[in-house]
């Protein structure tokens, strides 16, 4: 997922403008050592490489936690274009405030259902409320900042949850994972699948998410590069790169047109599961056989994993939401108590083409997820259980991937 913008809006500053569509947008460390150092002034170390499934490390953070005043909100987009905002991100996210001894008073987390002016209203709630800190994912760039600068204005320190805030105050903070590196994780996992399913002269066409989002560039960048030579030496075709999308049924529309057009189109790089799921039931219906018609994504949703095991689908990139969200929990607490995050958690920079400058970032680990690897990782983490994926004539391509 994954895990996506809506159309430029400004909130807070002036009225909101019309959306687009939105989406989106680790590998497993469940067997990490759990240790956590302590500086010498008492400052826990938490390490973004080591934010096993139990959560155990948000437990250590108690002493950090009781330091520091004031609410931590979080705002989350909708519940439409990604079911990750409801089924992991949130949960999840109570789950590592809970562990880390704050209390129900303590946290908030909201969904703004789609709506700029929602999450606006839900920002100036919290900030009136007494939040000293807040985890932002907003529906666009526009109202991201719009919510961030006036929060900061305020007082209260700010987090860009998933989504880089292009254009937002400098001194802010961002969580996510290295979004180039999940694209090239795409684009490789296409070339293996056309290698392993034998497509003879493949002609591709590569599909992307909205523009609007900056993830979805960053994507887009990583599979573009591992593709270029590719395309360069001829042994690829590419066939187009028609407007990006993360509405499912945009994206099929989109392929159908495309797949009309161009009858040659024998693989395709879909940005994540749920434009996977649509372009796959465009083949189904045309009935294109198992293992023939490369697809790709990102998220690990049940529907991608399942087009895994059917054949439809070469795999997806898995991004551990349990580990953002306890970066992200780990981070705000560090804010809340007015405390300098350690460089084990705020490992990496990334720019803000808007601002010209980088912002201070902790990424966490994507991993690329077949059926060769799906036991270790999606279900040694406790992210699927095998009844959810292994139902009816699923059965036994679980079983020939090891899952039981």
């Amino acid at each position: 997922m994954r895990v996506a913008w809506r159309g430029l809006a400004i909130v807070g500053l002036a009225s909101t403008a019309l959306f687009v569509v939105a989406a989106c947008g680790g590998g497993s460390k469940s067997s990490s050592s759990n240790t956590t150092t302590t500086g010498t002034s008492g400052t826990p170390q938490i390490d973004a490489a080591n934010l096993p499934a139990d959560f155990s490390q948000m437990a250590k953070l108690k002493d950090l936690a009781s330091e520091g005043k004031g609410m931590i909100g979080v705002l989350l987009p909708d519940t439409t274009t990604s079911a990750r905002y409801v089924q992991y991100d949130a949960p999840y996210l109570k789950k590592a405030f809970q562990a880390a001894g704050l209390t129900s008073s303590q946290f908030k987390i909201d969904n703004a259902h789609g709506s700029t002016s929602t999450m606006q209203q839900q920002a100036e709630a919290d900030i009136t409320a007494g939040a000293s800190v807040l985890l932002v994912d907003p529906l666009d760039p526009g109202s991201g900042a719009a919510i961030e600068s006036k929060a900061m204005s305020q007082g209260v320190k700010v987090i860009d949850y998933d989504r880089l805030v292009t254009g937002g105050p400098k001194d802010r903070y961002y969580v996510s994972f290295n979004n180039v590196q999940v694209g090239k994780l795409i684009g490789q996992g296409e070339v293996d699948c056309i290698s392993a399913w034998k497509v003879s002269k493949p002609a591709l066409l590569v599909m992307s998410g909205d523009p609007t989002d900056n993830n979805a560039k960053l994507f887009a960048q990583g599979y573009n590069g591992v593709l270029k030579s590719h395309f360069d030496d001829g042994s690829y075709t590419k066939v187009g790169a028609p407007a990006g999308t993360w509405t499912p049924s945009v994206a099929a529309t989109t392929f159908e047109q495309q797949y009309t057009a161009h009858p040659n189109i024998n693989a395709v790089v879909t940005p994540n599961d749920d434009n996977a799921n649509a372009v796959i039931a465009v083949l189904l219906k045309d009935k294109i056989p198992a293992k023939t018609f490369p697809t790709t994504g990102q998220d690990a949703s049940p529907s991608g994993l399942q087009n895994i095991l059917k054949g439809y689908q070469c795999g997806t990139v898995y991004k551990p939401i349990f580990e953002e969200a306890q970066a992200a929990v780990g981070l705000a607490l560090f804010l809340r108590a007015d405390k300098t995050p350690p460089s084990s958690l705020v490992n990496a920079t990334t720019r803000d083409t808007t601002l010209n400058a980088d912002i201070k970032s902790v990424y966490t680990k994507p991993s690329w997820v077949t059926t060769e690897n799906m036991n270790d990782t999606i279900i040694k983490d406790g992210w699927l259980k095998p009844s959810a994926l292994c139902a009816g004539k699923l059965a036994s391509a679980c079983k020939d991937a090891g899952i039981q």
